[in-house]
C-alpha cells in the first residue's frame, strides 16, 4: 500500500478527495441515525449501548502497569468485553512493548541494570534527562523489570520480576477480546529513525488492533487508510488545553472548537475528565457541553484519568463509584468509555449501579449505620452531618452521648472538646483537666461546659489521613453546622420517614457518676421519655443502646426494655463460647473492628477469621466498624474501593451491619443489581482472603505477626455501675481572664496548663 501511494502520487490525492467529500457527508447523516438508535436505550452514549471500561495497562492500579499479570487479572475482576489499553513504545531495534512512558526511570528497574546509560532528549520541544525506550534493544531489555509507577500504591509487587512485553507477546499470549493500542510519540520515535508506523503494518495479522488513539494529528491522518476495512477504530487523543499539538503547532484547546475536523480523521475522541467536569479548588463546576458537541459531530467521548487512588474532587467523598456515575448517569450525557487503572470499580458502576434511581428497591438486607452521621462530609454530630445521613440513606442514626457541666446529654464524637470543636481558640481554653480514667494527656471536657458555654462552640470536621497521606474532607464545610443536645437528635430522627431507628453510644459513665455527680444512663433514658421514644404510639423507631462496658448495658437492661450493643474494642481472633454467653445476658448484638473479621499485616489481609459466624450462632448481630471511603483506609486486597470493601464483609463475611462515616457509600451498595443474580459477576463477588498474599514475591510478603488474642469472660465481667456522688460545689469556671495576675505580676497560668493547651493548639491544627 506504502508503494502504491508513493508510485501513483496524483491517483492517491483524486481518491483521498473523494474520500473526505464521503467522510464529510456521513458525518452530517450519522449522528441523526445514532439519535434514533440512542432513544431506544437509557444511555446517553452516542451509539446507545454501555460505556466501554479500558484497562490502562491492565489492572494497573494494583499491579505493575503493563505486566502480564496486570492485563491477565482483568478477565478476572472486570466486564468481560473490557478493553485491554497498551502504550506502544519502540525499542532501539524497532520493537513495539507495552511500557506506560517512552521514559523508562519511573515504571522499571532500568536505572538497577544500566546506571549509566541516563540520557537527554528533546520530548515534544523539552529537554528530558531520562533512561528512553530507544537507547535499548529488546535484547537489552531482558534484564529489567516492571515496577509501580505511583508512589501511593504498594511496591509490594515490585519484587516480581514482571519482564517487559511486546505487543505481539500481549495479543498472543493473553488472546484479548478487544486490544487497544495508544501511540503518544510517534514524532519523538521519527527524529530517531524508528516508525511507529512500519511496526503496525508489519504485525501479523493474528494481532488484532480494535483501537488506534494518539495525540497527533499526523500520525492519525496518515496511517488512517493504510489498515483497510477491518481496521482499527481511530481515536485523537486531546491532552490538557494548553499543550501544544506537535504536527499542527496548535493547542489542544484550539482543536477543541474544531470537532467537525477531528472527525475527518478519527471516529472518537479521548480526553482528560477535566474536559467535561472542570475543578475549582477541587470542586466540581458545571459540567461543559463537550460530550454533547462531540456527540453532534458523530464521536464518541472516551475520559481518561480514572484511578481510585489518586485525587478527585471533593464532591464524590473520595468514593470512585460516585466519580464514574457522574459522568454516565447524571441525566444530560453519558461518556463512551472508561480509561481507568481500577478496570473493576469501572465495570461495577456500569453494570450494577447505573440508572438505579433513588426508589430502587434494596437487595440485600444488613443495617447502613452512621458514625457520627455522615462526619465524612460534614463536621461530626452536627445538624448538618445527621441531615445527610438520613437523605443518604442511613437505616440508623448514632448519637455518642456526652454530658455539659450542667447535665445536658448531647452528641459528639469525644468527652474532650478540642477533638471536634475549636476550643483551643475559645475563651474557654483555660478549662483544661488531666483525666486519667479518659485519656493520659490533659483535655478540655465537656463537663467543664455549660452546655450554652458548648454551644458557641465551633464544630470542626475530622481528618484522619491529612497528616501521613495529605488528605483532606471538605474543606468548604469544615467548621459548617451546630451541635445538637441528645432531645433535638432524637427528634430529627423521629420526624424522618426513613429511618429506622437510633443507636445511643455510652462512655465513661462511671466515671461521670463517681467524679462529676452526672448520671448519663438517667439522663438517656429521661431524654428518650422527654422525645417520645418509650411510647409505642409515639414513635416505632428502633432504640439501640451501645457501649464497651457491660455494666452500663446491665443497668440500660434494668431499666429498659431498648436493644443493647456490646462493642468490642480489642481487635481478636475469636472468642470463647462462655464469653458469648455472658454478652448474651446483657447484649443483644455485637460490634467488632475490622480487623477482626480480617486481620491485616502491612495493609494485606491475611485471612478471615470464624468470629462472625460464632457470634451468629449464639443469635447475636455482628455490626462491623469502622469504614471510610478514603482508599489508604482499606487494605490493599480491597482495590482502594470502599464498595469492595463493604461487599466483602456484607456478601463474604455476612454481617449484619455496618458503621461508616459514608453512609451514602453504604445505602448505594444495599441497592445494587448484581446481587439479585444467580451467578455474581467477578467485580461483585468477594475478595478472596490473604489473595494478594498468593502471588507476591516471597522477598516482599508481609512478617509473621503475633496472632491477635481470644476474647474471655474475664474481658466481659465488669463490676456494676458505682453510685452517683454528689460533687463537690465550685463556681463555675470562667473565660480565661488576661488582668488575673500572680505575686510576680505575670498572667496567673499554670505551666502544665501551657502545656496542655500547646498539645490541643496543635491538635486543632490537624483539625483543619
Amino acid at each position: 500500500m506504502t508503494t502504491y501511494m508513493r508510485d501513483k502520487p496524483s491517483m492517491f490525492g483524486s481518491r483521498a478527495s473523494k474520500f473526505l467529500l464521503s467522510a464529510l457527508i456521513l458525518i452530517q447523516l450519522l449522528p441523526t441515525q445514532l439519535l434514533a438508535q440512542r432513544s431506544k436505550s437509557p444511555w446517553q452514549t452516542l451509539t446507545g449501548s454501555a460505556p466501554l471500561i479500558i484497562a490502562r495497562g491492565g489492572f494497573s492500579g494494583l499491579l505493575p502497569d503493563s505486566s502480564v499479570d496486570a492485563y491477565s487479572i482483568v478477565s478476572q475482576t472486570s466486564a468481560s468485553d473490557a478493553v485491554l489499553w497498551c502504550d506502544v513504545q519502540l525499542t532501539k531495534d524497532g520493537v513495539g512493548i507495552c511500557f506506560p512512558d517512552v521514559k523508562m526511570m519511573n515504571a522499571s528497574s532500568i536505572q538497577d541494570a544500566y546506571p549509566k546509560r541516563e540520557n537527554s532528549y528533546l520530548v515534544n520541544g523539552v529537554p528530558t534527562q531520562d533512561w528512553f525506550t530507544i537507547d535499548f534493544t529488546l535484547k537489552d531489555l531482558k534484564p529489567v523489570f516492571l515496577m509501580r509507577g505511583i508512589l501511593s500504591r504498594s511496591d509490594a509487587f515490585d519484587n516480581n520480576q514482571y519482564a517487559i512485553s511486546t505487543v505481539q507477546d500481549i495479543a498472543m499470549e493473553l488472546k484479548p477480546k478487544s486490544f487497544w493500542l495508544n501511540v503518544q510519540h510517534d514524532a519523538f520515535y521519527g527524529q530517531h529513525n524508528l516508525s511507529i508506523s512500519k511496526f503496525l503494518l508489519s504485525l501479523p495479522k493474528t494481532v488484532t488492533i480494535n483501537y488506534l488513539s494518539s495525540p497527533e494529528v499526523t500520525f492519525l491522518q496518515s496511517i488512517g487508510g493504510r489498515f483497510g476495512k477491518a481496521g482499527p477504530k481511530f481515536v485523537f487523543r486531546f491532552l490538557e488545553k494548553d499543550d501544544v499539538e506537535v504536527s499542527t503547532n496548535q493547542t489542544y484547546g484550539t482543536l477543541l472548537g474544531n470537532l467537525t475536523f477531528i472527525k475527518t480523521f478519527a471516529s472518537g475522541v479521548l480526553v482528560p475528565k477535566s474536559y467535561i467536569w472542570p475543578l475549582e479548588d477541587q470542586y466540581l463546576s458545571p459540567h461543559t457541553s463537550f460530550v454533547q458537541d462531540a456527540h453532534k459531530a458523530g464521536l464518541e467521548v472516551y475520559a481518561s484519568g480514572f484511578a481510585n487512588d489518586l485525587d478527585m474532587a471533593y464532591n464524590y467523598s473520595f468514593d470512585p463509584l460516585a466519580e464514574y456515575l457522574s459522568f454516565m448517569d447524571n441525566g444530560d450525557f453519558s461518556v463512551d468509555g472508561f480509561l481507568s487503572d481500577f478496570p473493576l470499580t469501572a465495570s461495577s458502576a456500569v453494570d450494577c449501579f447505573s440508572h438505579l434511581g433513588s426508589n430502587a428497591s434494596t437487595q440485600v438486607d444488613f443495617l447502613v449505620i452512621s458514625k457520627n452521621g455522615a462526619s465524612g462530609d460534614y463536621p461530626g454530630c452536627t445538624d448538618l452531618a445527621y441531615s445527610k445521613a438520613i437523605k443518604d440513606g442511613a437505616d440508623i442514626i448514632d448519637c455518642s452521648v456526652q454530658m455539659s457541666l450542667d447535665g445536658i446529654p448531647f452528641c459528639l464524637n469525644s468527652a474532650d472538646l478540642g477533638e471536634s470543636t475549636n476550643i483551643v481558640q475559645s475563651p474557654f481554653r483555660n478549662r483544661s483537666s488531666t483525666v486519667p480514667e479518659i485519656a493520659p494527656l490533659g483535655g478540655l471536657y465537656s463537663f467543664s461546659l455549660t452546655w450554652s458555654e458548648i454551644q458557641t462552640l465551633r464544630p470542626a470536621i475530622t481528618n484522619p489521613y491529612n497528616r501521613d497521606f495529605n488528605l483532606f474532607r471538605n474543606p468548604k464545610e469544615r467548621s459548617s453546622g451546630k451541635l445538637v443536645s441528645l432531645f433535638d437528635f432524637l427528634n430529627l430522627a423521629k420526624n424522618s420517614t426513613s429511618l429506622a431507628g437510633v443507636l445511643i453510644s455510652v462512655e465513661n459513665a462511671a466515671y461521670l457518676r463517681e467524679k462529676q455527680g452526672l448520671d448519663v444512663v438517667k439522663a438517656i433514658l429521661d431524654t428518650l421519655t422527654k422525645a417520645g421514644y418509650s411510647n409505642a404510639t409515639t414513635t416505632t423507631k428502633k432504640v439501640m443502646i451501645q457501649s464497651t462496658n457491660s455494666s452500663v448495658l446491665v443497668d440500660f437492661k434494668k431499666q429498659s426494655r431498648y436493644e443493647t450493643v456490646y462493642q468490642v474494642e480489642e481487635t481478636i481472633r475469636d472468642i470463647l463460647d462462655s464469653a458469648i454467653q455472658d454478652i448474651k445476658k446483657f447484649a443483644d448484638a455485637v460490634v467488632v473492628r475490622k480487623n477482626s473479621v480480617f486481620p491485616v499485616s502491612q495493609s494485606f489481609t491475611t485471612g478471615q477469621t470464624n468470629l462472625v459466624e460464632r457470634l451468629q450462632r449464639f443469635q447475636l448481630p455482628v455490626y462491623v466498624e469502622l469504614f471510610r471511603n478514603e482508599f489508604v483506609s482499606q487494605p490493599w486486597d480491597f482495590l482502594s474501593d470502599a464498595t469492595v470493601e463493604i461487599n466483602s464483609h456484607v456478601t463474604g463475611a455476612g454481617i449484619n451491619g455496618t458503621i461508616t462515616e459514608f453512609p451514602l457509600t453504604a445505602a448505594r451498595y444495599k441497592r445494587n443489581r448484581c446481587l439479585t443474580r444467580k451467578d455474581l459477576p467477578p467485580y461483585m463477588s468477594p475478595v478472596q482472603p490473604a489473595g494478594l498474599l498468593s502471588i507476591m514475591s516471597p522477598t516482599s510478603l508481609p512478617p509473621a505477626e503475633a496472632p491477635n488474642p481470644v476474647f474471655t469472660d474475664a474481658d466481659v465481667t465488669e463490676p456494676p455501675l458505682p453510685p452517683v456522688i454528689a460533687r463537690t460545689p465550685t463556681s463555675s469556671p470562667g473565660p480565661l481572664s488576661t488582668d488575673e495576675k500572680a505575686p510576680n505580676g505575670q498572667p496567673r497560668v499554670a505551666l502544665s496548663l501551657l502545656l496542655s493547651a500547646f498539645a490541643m493548639v496543635l491538635a486543632s491544627l490537624l483539625l483543619l
